[in-house]
């Protein structure tokens, strides 16, 4: 009991000379009007769902950049495979077929020892 009495008066003492001059005044807190309205369960609960709703978000968007990126690529595909198209029918113009297709098959087996 009179260690708690002893505890109580200690707080009471001052931290040190005011800077003003003026230590007849009650010591003052910081103004916080929010800092008591929630509590730390509603706020970390708020945090969670906050969190788990911006990782959907997240997952969400990545989804979207993913097949945005698929649709890119084969439309760049389909642009190659068409120029290489035409490109062989420019040369089936001025060579024979069967050279052609054998451009053809040694250009393919290039890119398979290439990739």
């Amino acid at each position: 009991m009179s260690s708690d009495i002893a505890a109580a008066e200690k707080k009471q003492e001052p931290q040190g000379m005011r800077k003003n001059g003026k230590q007849w005044h009650p010591a003052k807190k910081a103004f916080r009007p929010g800092s008591g309205l929630t509590s730390y369960e509603q706020r970390s609960k708020l945090r969670m769902a906050t969190a788990a709703t911006k990782a959907r978000e997240k997952e969400m968007k990545e989804e979207k950049e993913a097949e945005r990126k698929q649709r890119v690529q084969a439309i760049k595909e389909k642009r190659a495979a068409k120029e290489e198209k035409e490109r062989y029918e420019k040369m089936a113009e001025k060579m024979h077929k069967k050279r052609v297709e054998r451009l053809k098959r040694k250009e393919k087996r290039n890119k398979l020892l290439n990739s």
